[in-house]
């Protein structure tokens, strides 16, 4: 018999993913026990992931049946700069959580990236090779390996770059295009490499009901992809938020050259075959980009009422 009232922590409850994670579980009767670090508030508590003994003591008061793991240092150029501490949290602790999981019988979660594949050969099977270019996708490759070693009935969902419900339009690399969308100055966007913008709802919806099918079939562990079906450069990103709240876009310039700024490279096409997941038959089907990003940057514009305008 499962538990009328299933207890999940997720981890990295206050960010963009997280939040979004707390509120579809929460939606299906679960009880929620979030965490975060520096960004911990009310109805959620504070835990360092990197201190043993605290998240020790966090799995005993707590006791979840399912742990999903989704803090991470997920900034490519931050974890170029600053490698040890992201392997702390992106796989030490990782280690750590999928051992105490597998100790108490906790189904475990882990998200990770499409960063994991080099982005040359198109799309990526959950069996393909993983070649990351950069320090973040190495250290998310390990985190995956690491899950899988503590607690070998673990699940791991590969992601491409996500976009919700932000607190403010910085908190995403497909939000933040808003502020060149909304400037009346001339801006060069990327259009060279190709990116598969999802929808963080639609990520923990999946990340819900794929825990609820492996606490009733063991066989449903290991690798799963998903991902949103547009294939867009930063240009075409912004472009489309242009044409969604009507607003022109001929400031917007197509960069056709790598970017050189970067610290971290970044695969030119790392676009991920969810067949694995199609397979289960989760009844989730992504969103079109144009209508999920309005929900999701209409109060960042100049005149709020556009909402009421379109919505009512």
């Amino acid at each position: 018999m499962m538990d009328p009232s299933p207890r999940v922590l997720v981890t990295g409850a206050t960010g963009l993913l997280g939040r979004a994670m707390c509120k579809e579980f929460e939606g299906s009767d679960w009880t929620i026990i979030g965490t975060g670090n520096s960004r911990a508030k009310p109805r959620l508590l504070s835990c360092d992931l990197t201190d043993e003994a605290a998240v020790r003591r966090l799995l005993s008061d707590s006791k979840p049946h399912v742990i999903v793991h989704c803090a991470a240092e997920r900034r490519p150029d931050v974890v170029e700069r600053h490698p040890e501490a992201a392997a702390n949290l992106n796989v030490h602790a990782t280690a750590l959580l999928a051992s105490l999981a597998a100790a108490s019988g906790a189904l475990f979660l882990y998200i990770s990236t499409d960063y994991v594949f080099d982005g040359r050969n198109p799309p990526y099977g959950e069996d393909d090779a993983p070649n990351p270019l950069n320090v973040y996708g190495k250290s998310k490759l390990q985190g995956e390996r690491e899950a899988l070693r503590h607690c070998p009935g673990a699940l791991i969902l590969r992601v491409p770059v996500l976009y919700g419900e932000v607190t403010s339009v910085t908190e995403s690399a497909v939000t933040c295009l808003w502020l060149n969308v909304e400037s009346e100055e001339i801006s060069a966007l990327d259009h060279t490499q190709q990116k598969f913008p999802t929808d963080t709802r639609q990520v923990a919806a999946v990340c819900r009901r794929l825990c609820e099918r492996a606490r009733q079939d063991s066989s449903v562990r290991g690798v799963f992809h998903f991902s949103g079906n547009e294939q867009m450069t930063k240009y075409q990103m912004g472009v489309a938020m242009a044409q969604a709240f009507d607003l022109p876009s001929n400031h917007l310039i197509p960069l056709t050259e790598q970017p050189a700024a970067a610290s971290a490279h970044r695969p030119i096409n790392s676009q991920l075959n969810c067949s694995r997941l199609q397979l289960l038959n989760l009844g989730i089907e992504p969103t079109t980009f144009s209508s999920s990003i309005v929900e999701c940057l209409w109060p960042f514009t100049a005149d709020r009422r556009w909402r009421q305008t379109v919505f009512h």
